[in-house]
């Protein structure tokens, strides 16, 4: 809905241009206040509407991750907003941002919300949830100070779920972060948790891992290799053990050559020789929700595609309407 301005004393009849009289000053001032004032509600009933679809009532919500590999470049080319205007999301989780909030001008009327934990070595790593209504409370880093500082997870609180967006390490070519990157493993699976103990968990990012070896194109050729080594699948295998699940594996059994990363030369994504380690994780509370998990390879700008899932209303909200 939108409201008219009031009309400017340029376009009113000479006759009531000439008034000087209090009277019309008044009436001038009043139209004024009318105006913001009603353009205020509506503004906060639409803000109150958001909060509603999202989690005031258990509503259906649609959440969506998205490693973009630099923030800043994607928005000099006028991708985000575009993908934000069609993706339908409610909440976007973003990865490898690159870039401190401060450099960063986002103008995403619909998700007026923006959280942030950038790294503390400039051009490096950081997260960020987006939103369409405000979060409850925003939790950064999980609390290791050796693991903290590079901007790797932020968690917000919603009224039904924790929603994080998480950018794991790579365990790098050499391997040299694989001890690193396993002993993260298993924080990271603690920090989960304890938020899981508090209300159910939706945790979205780059887990830097293909899970199993229909994940990537390639196995045989990758094994021992950063991203598929045993220790890496191991302690991706830990979150499932612990009870989280893999929602799109979860509704996609068995379906191969769905990837969400792909190597920057050689023609790989336009040949599907790609890799699954992009993932969104949710507690087994949320199971019963769970409507459907999308991975969009035809969404471009950064070497990962998005993916998505989304969550149907709660059923004690079905039975309510019916």
């Amino acid at each position: 809905m939108c409201l008219n301005p009031p009309v400017s004393d340029t376009t009113l009849p000479r006759r009531r241009q000439a008034s000087t009289s209090s009277s019309q000053v008044t009436f001038d001032a009043v139209r004024h206040h009318v105006y913001h004032a009603m353009h205020g509600l509506i503004e906060r009933r639409l803000a109150w509407l958001r909060h509603r679809h999202i989690d005031g009532e258990g509503l259906p919500v649609n959440i969506v991750s998205w490693n973009v590999n630099g923030i800043r470049a994607l928005l000099q080319r006028n991708l985000l907003a575009s993908f934000v205007a069609t993706s339908g999301a409610d909440v976007l989780c973003l990865q490898e941002t690159k870039a401190q909030p401060a450099q960063v001008r986002l103008d995403l009327p619909s998700h007026p919300y923006h959280y942030w934990n950038g790294a503390t070595r400039k051009g490096y790593a950081g997260t960020a949830v987006l939103s369409q209504t405000a979060a409850l409370s925003i939790r950064m880093d999980i609390g290791v100070a050796c693991h903290d500082g590079e901007g790797r997870v932020i968690a917000a609180e919603f009224e039904d779920f924790f929603v994080l967006s998480v950018y794991v390490p790579n365990a790098k070519r050499d391997l040299s972060r694989l001890a690193d990157r396993q002993d993260w493993d298993r924080c990271f699976l603690a920090y989960l948790q304890s938020l899981e103990q508090q209300k159910p968990v939706v945790c979205c990012g780059d887990f830097n891992v293909a899970h199993t070896a229909i994940d990537l194109a390639r196995p045989k050729d990758n094994e021992g290799h950063h991203g598929f080594t045993p220790e890496e699948r191991a302690g991706f295998q830990n979150f499932m053990d612990a009870g989280f699940i893999d929602a799109f594996r979860h509704l996609h059994p068995g379906a191969p050559q769905h990837y969400t990363w792909w190597r920057q030369f050689g023609g790989a994504r336009a040949r599907n020789i790609g890799w699954r380690i992009d993932y969104i994780l949710i507690s087994a509370a949320l199971l019963p929700r769970l409507r459907a998990a999308t991975i969009l390879p035809d969404v471009h700008g950064s070497d990962h595609c998005p993916v998505a899932v989304d969550l149907g209303e709660k059923s004690s909200t079905r039975r309510r309407g019916r």
